[in-house]
């Protein structure tokens, strides 16, 4: 259950937006005091699971309502009811709603995904898992990639005595920086789909980043590989290989019908259907978010029960999930109403660490701050943050500062994978690893990891990408 909680906090964190900056919400009236809820509400995510797992799994609806009620009750009493209604409504309607859809959609087809057999794990089949599971986070999320990859490569290693740098490379690539392709990817990337970044922009803008730093993670994970079986027996009775089967195909069919919906809800404009206060409900995404209900419920009636039952999927993780991002998405509403008022608002500061002399933003700087934030905090919000106070105009993140995007857009996606909180996956592969004998580093030991492999990589795409 653990790891299903973790799992499909991750496929959440596939997928995530930005609370609208309310009219009538003025930034520079706005204090950091304000955005204490928000950080409050993020260190308990990414340390109550780990140190008070039981308090955090009975209480997390609780925690998430005192830290709501901190951002609900001082802006009904500075800006009025008026203003507080129609700035938590739009966050529910326009923002949420489509958010924690996609995200229900995302986990109900991929959990019926199902990978049976076993190989043997030679250095060339850990790699070619490991480079399919890096192209399939991009398809299904980093999540969902993870829940179907994870079992297969651990049974293919199971005769295996060096084993964890399998795991942790799995968790380099195919939990964190595989989903870097595409919005369904990772939740950052899906957070700008819905601010107005263009569906294949993350592909063109960050393909060459994401090519340069996978290729190298995969040559170096070969020969490691190839190191630590040098010394190792042969297994027994491994002779006959059993191939690696899909279950549930049907529902790869539907992960692309869900691509075509994202895809029609960002060109088609048929105009506004209603209003809610003053948020727009237009007929795109009244279709889009219909249609990824619908091939929910058709992936819940094409697929197997077998398959689900292979995979423990369980509806506690979605409706776990759902509490916590109520709680994002209503706490970061002052923090970006803060951002929009740039260097006249209290994040002036923040403003100038990421800025060069002449004021225009840092590519180099946004990275490093993106990522290592994203490293400790859950990287969905922490990109929102950055956004924003890029700006927080997608037209112009994807024009004359396109490299700034694709720095913050790399910097949350591929530093996630930095510590074993940085993105739920993570500590969902820790998991499932330690339950299956692998005797997987501690957190300080897996720091140590990353900080050798990764660090130097990320080094390396600072200059030759963001300088």
């Amino acid at each position: 259950m653990r790891a299903g909680q973790l799992a499909c906090l991750a496929a959440g964190l596939t997928i995530t937006t930005t609370p609208a900056f309310a009219a009538g919400l003025e930034g520079t009236q706005i204090g950091l005091v304000w955005a204490l809820p928000f950080f409050g509400l993020l260190l308990s995510i990414a340390i109550l699971p780990q140190l008070a797992p039981h308090f955090w799994d009975h209480h997390i609806g609780k925690l998430v309502g005192i830290w709501s009620l901190g951002v609900v009750g001082p802006l009904w009493l500075f800006f009025g009811i008026g203003t507080t209604a129609d700035a938590l409504l739009h966050v529910l309607v326009a923002e949420y709603l489509p958010f924690i859809l996609l995200l229900a959609s995302l986990y109900t087809i991929a959990g019926g995904i199902v990978v049976v057999g076993r190989l043997r794990g030679t250095p060339a089949l850990n790699t070619g898992l490991l480079a399919f599971g890096t192209l399939l986070a991009s398809l299904i999320g980093t999540t969902g990639a993870s829940m179907v990859l994870i079992g297969p490569m651990i049974r293919a290693n199971a005769h295996r005595r060096h084993r964890a740098h399998v795991i942790v490379f799995f968790i380099f690539l195919v939990s964190n920086i595989g989903g870097c392709l595409t919005p369904l990817g990772d939740p950052p990337l899906f957070l700008g789909f819905l601010r107005g970044v263009e569906f294949f922009w993350t592909t063109r803008a960050l393909f060459a980043e994401t090519l340069f730093v996978v290729t190298l993670l995969l040559g170096l994970f070969y020969l490691l590989d190839r190191f630590w079986l040098q010394d190792e027996a042969a297994p027994v009775g491994e002779d006959a290989d059993e191939p690696l089967q899909l279950r549930g195909r049907i529902n790869f069919l539907l992960l692309g019908a869900l691509v075509g919906l994202i895809l029609v809800s960002g060109v088609w404009q048929p105009g506004v259907l209603a209003k809610v206060g003053s948020t727009e409900l237009k007929g795109q995404n009244v279709l889009r978010d219909l249609g990824m209900v619908g091939l929910a419920l058709a992936s819940l009636w094409l697929t197997a029960k077998r398959n689900r039952a292979a995979n423990d999927f369980s509806w506690r993780p979605i409706i776990e999930v759902a509490k916590i991002f109520a709680g994002i998405f209503v706490c970061i509403v002052p923090v970006a109403a803060a951002l929009q008022a740039g260097g006249a608002g209290p994040f002036a500061p923040l403003l100038a660490i990421v800025s060069q002399s002449d004021g225009s933003p840092n590519p180099a700087a946004y990275f490093w701050a993106t990522g290592l934030l994203s490293s400790v905090l859950d990287n969905a919000p922490t990109y929102l943050v950055f956004f924003d106070l890029a700006g927080g105009d997608p037209g112009r993140l994807m024009g004359p500062l396109a490299a700034t995007l694709a720095a913050i857009s790399t910097g949350a996606v591929f530093m996630g994978a930095n510590t074993y909180i940085g993105n739920a996956p993570n500590y969902m592969v820790y998991a499932i690893a330690r339950s299956a004998g692998v005797k997987m580093p501690g957190f300080v030991g897996y720091m140590a990891w990353s900080g050798a492999i990764l660090i130097p990589i990320f080094v390396l795409v600072t200059l030759l990408f963001f300088r």
